[in-house]
């Protein structure tokens, strides 16, 4: 079994949301064998602009499921939706 890079797509809940600790937040929260290998940010509108960290999970039952529901577990984070996905 191999890795995969899964591109999550997090909404702050407010135009307000300092991005940077909201970074920081997302990275403490991730589950065990999961790492983050960047962020982008993208323009949403009025404003408002969402994370796109690229996650490395392990290539197994689950997949990004674990690494999902800890990110919507984050304050400030409105939603989580996996971009897209592919292996190493």
């Amino acid at each position: 079994m191999g890795d995969v890079a899964a591109k999550i797509k997090v909404m702050p809940n407010s135009p307000e949301v300092d991005l940077d600790d909201l970074q920081d937040r997302l990275e403490e929260a991730l589950p065990e064998g999961a790492k983050i290998r960047g962020f982008q940010r993208d323009d949403v509108a009025f404003g408002l602009v969402a994370l796109l960290p690229t996650v490395i999970v392990p290539d197994g039952a689950g997949g990004t499921e674990a690494v999902e529901e800890a990110f919507s577990q984050v304050e400030d984070v409105e939603s989580v939706a996996v971009e897209n996905v592919g292996r190493l």
